[in-house]
């Protein structure tokens, strides 16, 4: 198996893997939050990350994979930033109409193109352009239903979508520039993004609900489901950073679009909730949208390997063949840098 063959069969993976284990934590914590009462879920998002350190902790021990520190001032600033996002896009749906806050989360993919071509020169094709386009237009008519404005809700809105897509693209971007694993990463900042939502964890909550976290009572079914749903965050949180090192931080938000339809599916499914031909409809247009924007991820990529491919091939043929290079006057080392002609000599160049 060729190695990108294996990087494909890797973000197939990933993209599975997050698929199943968000779809999965979704309708325990719906039932945790809806079914039993248990409305803390920031603090419970603190929870899942101490839980996901303590794992990486016994994984690293266990030498499943390698520590590699790198720069710590990096590695706390994303952790707390990542944990101030969450913190934020709970305060949004506490201060907002469900349909606003389902508007705020639409607009974190055409935050997230804004932001990669203005600071990091990305180019986003049309035909890519179109196929997100098509996606949240299907998402919006499938879940947004009503839109009611205030400027607090607006203002915790607006850094959301922000501090969401800067801590996705900052993902990408440390597991690149420094090297590291999305493990790793994960590893080395979820402490800070723990400590980050254990601290303001209650204060959120109990700014939303009203309650007191700590004077909640906790029965046994309480406890198991929030055992459950620190567990299956374990794979939640690891398939996050992996999908979005493999891919981008817009293929990531597309990816939770896909989720999204599949929980509305299946809380119609298996919950009975309220189902109308709007959310079909919408479903159906944002499926189409998928659909496209991997046909053109894939042709874009099919295209750039041939092109590279292309480049290679001439490079060897190059250096295979003396007399191209004096042909033209120049000849290519292995370094790919090129010399002067094949005939200069000393004498030449200061003649």
């Amino acid at each position: 198996m060729s190695e990108g063959q294996r990087f494909q069969l890797g973000t197939v993976g990933a993209l599975s893997l997050s698929v199943v284990s968000s779809v999965s934590i979704v309708i325990c914590n719906k039932a945790l939050i809806s079914t039993l009462g248990f409305t803390f879920a920031t603090t419970l998002t603190s929870w899942h990350l101490l839980v996901t350190f303590c794992s990486l902790h016994v994984a690293l021990w266990m030498k499943m994979f390698e520590h590699k520190p790198f720069d710590p001032r990096a590695v706390m600033g994303f952790g707390i930033l990542n944990g101030t996002s969450i913190g934020l896009l709970n305060l949004s749906l506490g201060f907002n109409s469900v349909g606003f806050y389902q508007m705020t989360k639409l607009a974190i993919i055409p935050c997230t193109v804004f932001l990669e071509t203005l600071f990091f020169r990305k180019i986003f094709s049309r035909n890519v352009q179109l196929s997100l386009l098509v996606l949240l237009l299907g998402v919006g008519i499938a879940t947004v239903t009503d839109l009611q404005l205030n400027v607090l809700g607006s203002v915790l809105s607006l850094l959301a979508v922000l501090t969401t897509c800067v801590a996705q693209i900052m993902t990408n971007t440390i597991q690149k520039r420094f090297k590291v694993s999305s493990t790793q990463l994960l590893y080395q900042s979820c402490p800070y993004q723990a400590i980050t939502l254990f601290l303001t964890g209650p204060f959120v909550d109990g700014l939303l609900t009203n309650q007191n976290v700590f004077a909640f009572k906790y029965t046994p079914q309480v406890l198991a489901f929030i055992v459950l749903s620190c567990l299956i965050s374990v794979s939640v949180n690891f398939s996050t950073f992996l999908v979005i090192g493999k891919t981008s931080p817009v293929t990531y938000q597309v990816l939770g679009h896909l989720k999204t339809c599949l929980v509305l599916a299946f809380g119609y499914v298996l919950l009975r909730d309220p189902f109308s031909w709007r959310n079909i409809l919408g479903i159906l247009i944002a499926v189409v949208g998928m659909i496209l924007y991997s046909y053109c991820c894939t042709l874009e990529s099919q295209q750039k390997a041939s092109e590279a491919s292309a480049q290679l091939s001439q490079a060897k043929e190059s250096e295979s063949d003396p007399l191209i290079g004096v042909e033209s006057g120049a000849a290519v080392t292995d370094a790919g840098v090129q010399k002067g002609p094949a005939w200069n000599s000393n004498k030449d160049l200061h003649a």
